[in-house]
């Protein structure tokens, strides 16, 4: 997802687009992800995690190259925007899939794990990002790029889908309720107090999170008057500081329980905000960036193994919660863009830091249902 980021003011000129109209083609991902939410669960329940994990994988090659040949070759608009909508749904329904995976992982190794899975997301950021930068430095025309992307995706998706179960999950394989039961079953996660919760969590961290891949360079740039070069670097600290957190979190959270880790994590990420957005020394302002990252770093992770354990049907119960990180990351910075039209940017980014608040005092909810608690970990 962040391969094409470096070539997107390329890709605007060869579609003969301005800001606005590329706007509405990248909103393609956004709706398409939605709509693989909604779609995982009964993908995961029918075909099961290796064909499901797998089709959506090679979904998601094609669909990058062809936004590589709409937007190249093509010069198309509508063919590029099928693309990014086509990608958008297949990585909205890889997420939910893997992640359910991931918890059961986490079940069975009695230790947490997803930070550890979910730093792969981190570091896959930062090598994307340079794929990108890379290929745009030495003009390889965007075909090429997505089509070897493309390619890579394949091979590597073919190898790792023969290592996950090709049966259907037990609790699916039993006589499954018509189509209409099922998704009303989904919509009634929604009125479910806890993955609400959980999912206000998941909103102040996300938003913390999709802010700063958006308007972190350009506030280090404009409002903190750096160069372009600092803005960037700054922005790698975010990118592996997020990563080693997540590393790193996973050890944390067994020792002091989730519950805990949540809360020292976030109100870390507070007192970053404070610090990048008052500013001063530029190392200041970096080390507010750092602790920035280590305070989203741990909200979606341990949301999503808290919403999958919360109770039957697991792979609905994910995509509730992760539909609201998602419309966090994906729809938050936009209207962070335009608050900051009116207010200044810095100063837009009191709406993250509000949000962090609100999930530290929401943690509570990630608790572990109280069978599976660990005799040292998430105190009442």
């Amino acid at each position: 997802m962040t391969a094409w980021g470096p070539r997107l003011p390329s890709m605007r000129s060869s579609l003969a687009l301005d800001n606005a109209g590329l706007g509405l083609v990248l909103a393609g991902v956004t709706v398409g992800a939605v709509l693989g939410l909604l779609a995982s669960s009964p993908i995961f329940t029918t075909f099961g995690p290796r064909r499901g994990i797998g089709a959506a994988l090679m979904a998601t090659a094609v669909s990058l190259a062809l936004i590589g040949v709409g937007a190249g070759p093509l010069h198309s608009v509508p063919v590029t925007a099928l693309g990014f909508a086509v990608v958008g749904f297949s990585i909205g329904a890889l997420d939910v899939m893997i992640n359910v995976e991931g918890a059961a992982v986490e079940r069975a190794a009695g230790r947490t794990l997803m930070p550890l899975m979910h730093a792969g997301w981190s570091l896959g950021a930062v090598v994307g990002s340079g794929i990108g930068a890379a290929c745009a430095a030495l003009r390889i025309a965007f075909a090429v790029q997505f089509a070897a992307e493309a390619v890579l995706i394949v091979v590597v998706g073919l190898v790792v889908a023969r290592h996950l179960p090709s049966g259907v999950p037990a609790e699916a394989a039993e006589e499954r309720p018509p189509v209409r039961e099922r998704f009303r079953e989904w919509l009634s996660g929604w009125t479910h107090l806890r993955l609400l919760v959980i999912g206000l969590v998941m909103l102040g961290v996300e938003l913390g999170e999709g802010s700063a891949n958006n308007w972190l360079t350009l506030a280090v740039r404009d409002g903190h008057r750096q160069t372009d070069a600092v803005a960037a670097a700054f922005f790698i600290v975010f990118a592996v500081g997020e990563t080693a957190a997540r590393v790193l979190g996973g050890p944390l959270v067994d020792r002091i329980g989730r519950v805990a880790a949540i809360r020292v994590t976030t109100a870390i990420g507070v007192v970053g905000l404070v610090l990048f957005i008052l500013g001063g020394p530029a190392w200041v302002v970096l080390v507010g960036i750092l602790f920035w990252a280590v305070g989203v770093s741990l909200g979606f992770p341990l949301g999503m193994s808290a919403a999958a354990e919360s109770g039957p049907n697991p792979a609905a119960r994910t995509s509730v919660v992760a539909s609201i990180g998602y419309l966090a990351n994906l729809a938050g910075p936009p209207a962070i863009g335009a608050l900051s039209e009116r207010v200044g940017l810095l100063e837009a980014m009191w709406v993250i830091l509000a949000l962090l608040v609100v999930g530290f005092l929401c943690a509570g909810a990630l608790r572990p249902p109280r069978a599976e608690r660990p005799a040292s970990g998430d105190p009442a």
